[in-house]
């Protein structure tokens, strides 16, 4: 069974305060199967978006519920409204969570290349 969004986000950023960084919604989705995306915001004003990955991303065996994706990487943060601005139009019930943090370590579960 795949943990609610809600919870997710909760939990995602119970962590990131804990290791002493920023984070907040920036637009609350479905609360149980709403999409996340993850905006890492920089101090030199530049951002990533992180996205929910693909199935094609989980392998056979893998017991992570929910992977995701960079789909910007250190963006000028127009670039990163602008795609959200697409995501939002084709997925209403979609999350924004916003992070200040240089690093996220091991927050959020990145999908492997190849």
């Amino acid at each position: 069974m795949r943990l609610r969004a809600d919870i997710f986000v909760s939990s995602l950023l119970r962590r990131v305060f804990a290791s002493g960084d920023f984070a907040a919604v920036e637009k609350k989705g479905a609360e149980e199967a709403g999409a996340i995306f993850i905006r890492q915001h920089f101090r030199d004003g530049l951002e990533t978006l992180y996205a929910p990955a693909p199935q094609t991303a989980f392998g056979e065996d893998e017991a992570v519920d929910r992977l995701f994706e960079i789909r910007l990487a250190r963006s000028e943060p127009e670039a990163v409204r602008a795609m959200l601005e697409r995501e939002r139009r084709f997925d209403p019930d979609l999350w924004i969570v916003e992070l200040e943090a240089e690093e996220l370590g091991d927050l959020i579960p990145l999908a492997r290349d190849g």
